[in-house]
């Protein structure tokens, strides 16, 4: 899991193994998945794992990282990145920044990489400077 640098206390919430849970879930730290999830995953600012023998089934996962080792059927969304273990199973249409997919992995779907913004803030640097920066992003993207 992507551990934050920013010294911020996260909790860490697990579903075991015997959990089966339907619907709509939102969180914002991190979730470990080991049993069944069936529905909508919201976690802006959060960490998703499903673990080896996880089965999930969603119409769309929203997270900042999503590490799969199990099993998921689903769109998936991560602004920071999807790394998916090796055995996992996964048919899912995958937007991200960063995606790392290991050997024998059984994938279906489609993947679409988001383009990082620069890393200049527009309100703080002068229109010369911000111009370069979108200059030397231009020629970073091609």
């Amino acid at each position: 899991m992507a551990e934050r640098n920013d010294g911020e206390k996260r909790n860490l919430t697990v579903f075991g193994t015997e959990t089966e849970f339907d619907g709509v879930l939102e969180f914002r730290d991190r979730l470990v998945i080991t049993g069944k999830f069936n529905g909508t995953i919201i976690a802006p600012g959060g960490d998703l794992q499903i673990a080896k023998k996880a089965v999930c089934t969603v119409d769309k996962i929203d997270a900042n990282s999503i590490v799969v080792s199990g099993n998921i059927k689903g769109n998936m969304n991560a602004a920071e990145r999807v790394e998916i273990c090796s055995g996992s199973v996964v048919e899912s249409d995958i937007t991200t920044a960063r995606i790392r997919i290991a050997n024998n992995v059984e994938y279906s779907g489609q993947v679409k990489m988001l383009e990082e913004e620069p890393s200049v803030d527009l309100f703080s640097v002068a229109s010369d400077e911000f111009k370069k920066a979108m200059l030397v992003h231009s020629d970073v993207v091609k």
